[in-house]
Parts: C-alpha cells; structure tokens; sequence
C-alpha cells in the first residue's frame, strides 16, 4: 500500500473507526519511540548526554 492510498482510507474512514485508529496508532508511534530509545542506550548514543547531565547537576546547574 503506498502512502497516497493509506492517506485516502484513513480520510474515509467513519468517525468512529477514525478515533479507532488514532488511539491505535498513538500507542504504535510510542511503542516506536520507545523501541528507538532503548537502542540508543545500549548502543551508547546517549551517554555523552547523560554524563553531562550528571555533571551539571553535582556542580548545581539544575533547578526544580
């Protein structure tokens, strides 16, 4: 299915299986950024991130 077409079955769907659908893929599209997420970590992309967050919060830098 190409993008054109799932763009025209979603914009004829009836209001129900609309919302039906958003739920749906809200839930897909965070399962998706989670899954992202995990690699990142344990691939270690975020650990520059994270040892400057700690460094920054034991020299005082961070605020409630």
């Amino acid at each position: 299915m190409s993008l054109l077409q799932l763009e025209t079955a979603v914009s004829e769907l009836a209001p129900h299986d609309l919302e039906t659908f958003a739920k749906w893929f809200e839930e897909y599209f965070a399962d998706e950024w989670d899954r992202r997420i995990e690699s990142d970590i344990e691939a270690g992309r975020l650990d520059s991130a994270g040892e400057q967050a700690d460094a920054d919060f034991e020299a005082g830098r961070c605020t409630p």
